[in-house]
């Protein structure tokens, strides 16, 4: 398979399994998890030879203080004391970090870049576990091994060189922990730079702002208890089998109180059907499942803001009969801007809402039936709301919705957005922000004696289109697989190769260590099963879940290899190689995460009391002043948002395609080519049609298609060879899997009110492979 870029062609990026068998689909009709999700669990146990090191992870994983965070989602921890809060991608990725297998200077010296590019992302993080650091050798073609001192005067001396601070970018996945996201946002600070590029660039950056703008806040303001307590749950755009699997959990508990559950997706996922929780074990031993949804809906991609105007604008002439389906208390005293929002509303018509939403009038009322009729609601949204060209005003929308009622500030109410990544959202909380506020530089400014930069940095995307330009030539990734997870794959490759340094912080080998700069730098770190053993005895981390709890994270298994570092550590080590004269105490602070945890005190909002806080059961939460119905907006009121809907009906004969991960997936790490709750086996390089869509082609399930996808600017990419299978999807809808379709992305399609990849929403043309 080739894939094409601007007119040249190039190899398809390779990311599952090499297939062994013939591609297989059948649409999947059984509960999410239950005993599909045991039997893979016992599978990927004996698969990673963790047959007892695995059940003792599990029984530690998730539990308050005492043992360590899920590396993977950042669902909240159950507030009931549940023992096995656990769930089947948890437990592929805690096993996937606790392989026996290892990747040291054999491998390397056995294995040139050159070939080792060649390999699937499978087959390179199958090898396993890195176990020292290690320099790329440009004469040899292969990384060799390096000392640690040497790695960080390495790094540090090319920090130290550059002509302008802002030369350097520092990307972090999500994975840190706060302490480590704190020192790492502190080195790039004390170095004279805010490029501080990060994973919520890509995903949740829309969320964000647009939380910020309607409401002071860029966080949802529920908690796990309003979960529990809710009349009425809107699940938008998120697929949470795979995402989130612990919701599956609160979906049944909410099915069997009687709320009522809506999802709101173009493809009805398996958690919006009927799962069993593996651990309700009388319905594992009878194989009862249990409903997830009360009614489901599937707009057109995009179509999620016009399905929102209509729930709106059914509420307001709802209202003129029946004056309770309108919190006017709460409009008039809490918020700004309701008449020019109903005037929007009454303006827009319902044939232009359901052209746009793709969702009949009839079914748009019964979702505002269920809204009105609703005491409390909440409304929750994932990247199917995001990563949109108008994700920042669909976001923005939600909060209408929300305010008309008076869904917030009261328990079983609010917003709620859910966070892919653990800790992702603590990474923003503890600094990682390329637009940080004036409040945020003055206060680090004042505690840690440092002169912060107050110009904006980079972004994700304007760090790739930096480096591209050779205004970036250091580039520091802690962890993720940054070549593989940004949109225009071969752009970002060029643009990393074209970099003096890359410095990778990883735990496996990926794609990012093979697509480098000029000079190269692998570091290992510890992974979060791990004990991590300084000075002061074993430390522990914590993090921020995706409802603003914090908590503590504490690591139980022997460390890989004795050579590696803890994240904190090799932070401090860059930070004291490239600033030899910084007033920082990074080796004391190493020395003490409660060191570290005190000075975040001072600096972060929240934070006041730190260390004793967070070793109370289930830590503690970071207050939401919105929450409180206080409003950090320029109007001190929540604000209601007018912007028109956009038209989000493909052209005709083009498609827009959503990318999307598989089952057997976590970000871009890939377990299998299966795609269980899809109904997909040993197939990944394909593509999910409307079937009327594919007949209107000449295409028939697995038809070898191009396809093809025109940028902003008018150049075009395409991806060869891939295979169609019919679904039931919206028509003019499409989708397949990143980070394969990452090429299809170009790097100018993205949304310009959140500078955000349109990854869900890219146009294509799909036709019979040539």
């Amino acid at each position: 398979m080739n894939a094409s870029h601007d007119g040249r062609e190039e190899p398809a990026p390779r990311v599952g399994p090499v297939p062994t068998e013939e591609p297989y689909f059948r649409p999947y009709h059984h509960p999410a998890a239950g005993w599909g999700a045991a039997k893979s669990v016992g599978r990927v146990l004996f698969r990673e030879r963790a047959l007892v090191d695995g059940p003792r992870a599990i029984m530690r994983m998730n539990h308050e203080n005492t043992g360590f965070d899920c590396p993977g989602c950042a669902w909240p921890d159950d507030t009931k004391g549940l023992h096995l809060d656990i769930c089947e991608n948890g437990v592929k990725h805690v096993t996937w970090e606790m392989t026996p297998k290892r990747v040291g200077a054999e491998f390397f010296a056995a294995h040139s870049v050159t070939e080792l590019s060649g390999w699937s992302d499978f087959d390179l993080e199958d090898q396993g576990r890195l176990t020292e650091p290690m320099v790329y050798d440009p004469e040899s073609d292969h990384y060799v091994p390096i000392a640690w001192h040497e790695a960080f005067e390495l790094a540090g001396s090319a920090l130290r060189e550059l002509d302008d601070p802002d030369q350097a970018s520092f990307y972090t996945s999500g994975r840190l922990g706060n302490e480590a996201t704190f020192l790492y946002q502190l080195l790039a600070r004390e170095l004279g730079t805010n490029n501080l590029p990060d994973c919520s660039n890509m995903c949740h950056e829309a969320s964000g702002r647009a939380l910020q703008a309607s409401l002071g806040t860029g966080k949802g303001t529920v908690d796990l208890k309003d979960w529990e307590t809710t009349d009425a749950l809107f699940i938008m755009g998120v697929n949470a089998a795979s995402n989130a699997p612990r919701m599956l959990t609160a979906l049944a508990e909410a099915y069997h109180r009687g709320a009522q559950i809506v999802h709101i997706n173009p493809l009805v996922e398996a958690a919006a059907t009927r799962t069993i929780v593996p651990h309700d074990f009388t319905d594992m031993a009878l194989f009862k499942p249990t409903r997830t949804s009360t009614l489901n809906l599937q707009p057109r991609i995009g179509g999620d803001m016009a399905l929102l105007r209509g729930i709106s604008k059914a509420v307001l002439e709802q209202a003129r009969s029946d004056p309770k389906a309108l919190d006017q208390e709460f409009v008039d005293r809490y918020t700004t801007g309701f008449d020019a929002y109903r005037a929007l509303c009454e303006e827009t018509s319902w044939n232009e809402i359901e052209r746009q939403s793709g969702i009949d009038r009839e079914d748009i009322l019964k979702a505002a039936r269920v809204y009105r009729d609703a005491d409390r609601s909440i409304v929750s949204w994932c990247l199917g709301i995001s990563q949109h060209e108008h994700g920042v005003d669909t976001v923005r929308e939600i909060v209408n919705v929300l305010l008309l009622r008076g869904n917030l500030g009261r328990e079983g109410a609010g917003p709620s957005p859910v966070r892919g990544h653990s800790n992702v959202q603590g990474n923003r909380t503890c600094g990682i922000d390329h637009r940080p506020t004036e409040q945020f530089l003055r206060r680090l400014a004042d505690v840690c004696g440092i002169d912060p930069p107050h110009a904006h940095g980079l972004d994700t995307v304007g760090t790739i289109e930096a480096m591209r330009r050779g205004d970036v030539k250091v580039f520091v990734g802690m962890g993720g697989n940054f070549a593989l997870a940004a949109p225009d794959t071969p752009y970002t490759c060029e643009a990393l190769r074209k970099c003096d340094l890359t410095v990778q912080v990883s735990t496996k080998l990926n794609r990012s260590h093979l697509v480098h700069g000029r000079r190269a730098l692998i570091l290992p770190c510890l992974g979060r099963t791990e004990k991590d053993h300084q000075r002061h005895g074993i430390q522990s981390t914590s993090v921020e879940d995706s409802m603003s709890m914090v908590h503590l994270s504490v690591g139980m298994k022997r460390p890989a290899s004795k050579h590696l570092l803890s994240e904190p550590a090799i932070i401090a080590g860059i930070a004291r190689a490239a600033l030899p004269d910084s007033p920082t105490p990074w080796e004391w602070y190493i020395e003490d995460y409660d060191r570290v945890r005190d000075t975040m005190a001072q600096v972060l909002d929240g934070f006041e009391d730190f260390n004793r806080r967070v070793r109370l059961p289930l830590g503690f939460r970071i207050k939401q002043p919105a929450r409180e119905l206080v409003f950090l907006t320029p109007s001190g009121r929540a604000e209601f948002s007018t912007a028109s809907l956009p038209d989000v009906v493909p052209a005709r004969g083009t498609l827009a395609l959503g990318t999307m991960r598989s089952h057997d997936q976590w970000n871009t790490t890939i377990y299998s080519d299966d795609d269980r709750y899809r109904g997909v086996r040993h197939l990944r390089t394909l593509v999910f049609m409307n079937a009327a869509d594919m007949r209107e082609r000449g295409i028939s399930e697995f038809d070898p298609v191009d396809i093809t996808s025109t940028a902003k600017d008018g150049s075009r990419r395409r991806l060869n060879g891939f295979l169609a299978i019919p679904y039931d999807i919206p028509r003019g809808c499409a989708a397949g899997y990143m980070p394969e379709m990452n090429v299809l992305c170009a790097i100018c399609d993205y949304n310009t009110q959140s500078d955000q990849p349109l990854m869900k929403h890219i146009r294509v043309t799909v036709a019979p492979a040539a």
